[in-house]
């Protein structure tokens, strides 16, 4: 990664396959460390399918939308604090021990969901996880960085992101799977500790960050790992640069170890790396990816799906998308560029949220009328609200749904004829069963969350195109660039930071979006994403450089120079030339 400079012609992705028959090491290497990707998709996609069931055995839960928010928020809340304290962990024990702790804390959390006796402690389990999680999170893109050759580095890194993904798809799959078993989300939480028992195990048999260890003084060991790295032609040279690189730091800071926090902001090259990275991360989240992967079952109800299955197997296809667009992602990576598939991944983005905002916008203004007739058939069960706005209230599903502890029971005939509005309170029972039982024991549907509507597939569509161009440019680059852009004795640090920042993010989003689509309605939410998604387009064309191919000492020199080429799909020529500072 230090060396000099290597050819990026060739398809990085060919490489890959390249390597795993002339040097498996590496890929085990990469593929090991990438299981805490693993853990990041599992989390961040299960809980989107458990919410559904915890609901049904926690009424307070389902009365709550605050409630909600936090059993999903909590376990970023912990992994604010877990990317916060996993960068100096880094710096001070190494990668390979932040990573074998997160896998311990993230066991703890699962344990503790799968035997939550009340919400209390199932939030305390998702704090768990979420330390893990927030550690994991910025430590597996690290080391893979570190033990990765620099030709293929952006494809290897890609593998973290598509272990991402692959978790987050392998979380809606055993969603599916414990739907009808008894204690179904508990199952759906409990099986996140597998894949970190997994990494455990695994990591155990690995060694340390070569760069890390030669950091440390401990040069015959990171020799011994970067021979099993490198080609024996090019292994020596790798060496000698990694070795120039420490001595220069040394030189200038006075030491190897102490990091002076002024120092670092003060640095061009640390501060200009950490505004792109750590802008990215914020990005990232802000353009609303997160609200889909723990929220998509409830958005597919949101656009008029009634089933929970339905809406979970809607869920998984959203998943494969993502995850097929991480292959795609490893493919392109280091063929394409960094920067270019971050400006092709938002214009897709902007398109596909406004898409999203119309078809949410056609959705609740055409929702089903509500029928006085309907409604009285049900009249055990009719809705307080409705009941006191007297027979000349001119209500419509989306109405009723907004009333105090309200349900919509849809025709009969035609979902989308006039239906009744009828209570949704769970425990409320006549003759042992609820309003739900009863509304679909006439062979109705039942809906709590969105109304019927003929527009509800072209919502679909908007978000199955939105994972596809999201997933293969901001799903996985803001990750790479944030494992390549910083001075090595910094890249702990401004790496917690950055996954810190992307963690913060990720709460606000995650905190915020049930109360802003109840609050300004799910089409104006979505056009808000929108409009954030076009800020982030300028961001990257301005502050994103590009880092294809290149060995860390060109990245830091690029950096230095301001050499950020706006004109990203113009070839770059082979030495970077200075140009004026900004």
């Amino acid at each position: 990664m230090e060396g000099g400079v290597h050819p990026t012609e060739a398809s990085a992705f060919r490489e890959c396959f390249s390597l795993a028959w002339r040097n498996p090491y590496v890929l085990r290497l990469a593929f090991s460390a990438g299981i805490g990707g693993l853990l990041f998709g599992y989390d961040t996609g299960v809980i989107s399918g458990a919410l559904l069931y915890i609901r049904d055995d926690f009424q307070s839960v389902d009365k709550k939308t605050v409630l909600q928010e936090s059993i999903v928020s909590m376990a970023v809340a912990g992994a604010i604090i877990g990317a916060a304290f996993g960068g100096w962990l880094n710096d001070r024990f190494g990668r390979r021990s932040a990573l074998l702790f997160a896998d311990f804390l993230f066991f703890i959390g699962a344990v503790l969901m799968a035997a939550a006796p009340n919400p209390s402690v199932l939030i305390l389990g998702r704090i768990f996880v979420g330390f893990g999680v927030g550690m994991a999170s910025m430590t597996a893109p690290l080391y893979i960085s570190e033990a990765s050759p620099a030709k293929i580095r952006g494809a290897l890194v890609s593998t973290n992101g598509f272990l991402i993904t692959g978790g987050q798809f392998l979380s809606y799959l055993i969603n599916l799977a414990f739907t009808k078993v008894p204690g179904t989300w508990r199952w759906m939480l409990g099986v996140a500790g597998v894949p970190a028992l997994l990494q455990f195990v695994l990591m155990l048999a690995l060694p340390e960050s070569p760069r890390w260890l030669y950091r440390k003084g401990r040069e015959e060991e990171a020799k011994t790992i970067l021979r099993k790295i490198y080609p024996a032609e090019e292994v020596e040279a790798e060496i000698e640069a990694l070795k120039d690189s420490i001595e220069k730091e040394v030189k200038e800071t006075g030491s190897s170890e102490k990091i002076d926090v002024i120092q670092l902001l003060k640095t061009t090259t640390v501060r200009r790396g950490l505004i792109a990275g750590v802008g990215l991360q914020i990005f990232q989240q802000f353009v609303g990816i997160n609200t889909v992967m723990y929220y998509s079952p409830t958005i597919a109800q949101l656009a008029g799906i009634a089933s929970n299955q339905t809406a979970l197997l809607l869920s998984l296809v959203t998943a494969g998308l993502n995850a097929l667009g991480s292959i795609v992602s490893i493919y392109f990576i280091d063929r394409t560029g960094r920067k270019k598939l971050l400006v092709l991944s938002l214009i897709g983005v902007i398109l596909s949220l406004g898409l999203l905002s119309a078809a949410f916008q056609e959705t609740t203004t055409h929702s089903p009328p509500v029928s006085g007739s309907e409604t009285a058939h049900f009249s055990n069960f009719t809705c307080s609200a409705f009941e006191s706005a007297g027979p000349s209230a001119n209500w419509d599903c989306m109405r009723c749904l907004k009333g105090s502890d309200c349900g919509f029971c849809a025709s009969s005939v035609d979902k989308l004829l006039p239906g009744a509005c009828l209570i949704s309170d769970t425990s409320f029972k006549i003759s042992g069963k609820t309003v739900k039982d009863t509304c679909q024991g006439e062979g109705r549907l039942w809906y709590t969350r969105g109304c019927p509507s003929k527009y509800g597939w072209l919502a679909l569509v908007g978000l199955a195109l939105y994972i596809i161009f999201f997933s293969p440019g901001m799903g996985t680059v803001p990750w790479i660039v944030n494992s390549e852009i910083y001075p090595l004795r910094f890249r702990g640090v401004c790496g917690g930071i950055a996954a810190t920042a992307n963690w913060i993010s990720n709460l606000i989003v995650a905190q915020s979006f049930l109360s802003l689509t109840e609050a300004i309605g799910t089409s104006w939410t979505f056009l808000g994403f929108g409009v954030i998604s076009v800020v982030a387009l300028l961001f990257v064309l301005v502050f994103v450089p590009e880092t294809k191919g290149l060995p860390i000492e060109d990245v830091e020199k690029m950096l230095e120079e301001r050499a950020f080429q706006l004109k990203f799909w113009v070839k770059r020529p082979k030495n970077v030339k200075k140009n004026s500072e900004v």
